[in-house]
């Protein structure tokens, strides 16, 4: 009795263990995580603005269809990344992804930082040589270290009515995503 009892829990405990795992692992196996589909939009950096979430067509990336997007994909490993441009006055934010989907950074024009993006994005290494002042950067630039080289960028901006939505989708589509020279 007292034997079928532990081969009883400790099929329930392996059970567990197999199950917290297949959960875990799942993400990093998913052929449709946000980094592959935004690889799909095309090469470079960007920026490229998506197209507005609609409810007649499939959202794998979950946007919300009030809200305009651009990314930027950068990878640090060919110098420190930049993204800069001018957006309009109304609510926007900003979001740093690595690879496997976690915010390394994220603001918004709330922070007090008006309708100008400039930010730098830069790894450790260019980090320590940003602080022995061996990089040049431009006065103002918002520093963010990540721990690792590719990085996403998504820029969301809140348009205040559904008329305006192309004139801050062109104001997306003038961000600048690019790496710096170093």
């Amino acid at each position: 009795m007292i034997r079928t009892l532990l081969w009883a829990v400790a099929g329930v405990v392996l059970g567990g263990i197999i199950h917290i795992a297949v959960i875990l692992a799942l993400p990093a196996l998913s052929p449709t995580v946000a980094w592959d589909q935004v690889a799909a939009l095309g090469e470079g950096n960007g920026p490229y603005v998506l197209p507005a979430a609609r409810p007649d067509q499939p959202n794998s990336l979950r946007l919300d269809p009030e809200l305009a997007y651009a990314v930027c994909r950068l990878d640090l490993r060919n110098g420190p990344g930049t993204v800069a441009g001018t957006l309009p006055q109304a609510f926007w934010s900003v979001a740093v992804y690595n690879r496997m989907g976690t915010v390394v950074y994220s603001t918004t024009n709330r922070d007090g930082v008006g309708t100008t993006l400039d930010i730098g994005l830069f790894n450790a290494a260019q980090t320590r040589l940003l602080a022995q002042q061996q990089l040049d950067i431009a006065e103002g630039l918002l520093v963010v270290e990540s721990q690792t080289d590719e990085l996403m960028v998504l820029v969301r901006l809140a348009p205040p009515h559904p008329a305006m939505r192309v004139r801050y989708e062109k104001a997306l589509a003038g961000l600048r995503c690019s790496n710096l020279d170093g």
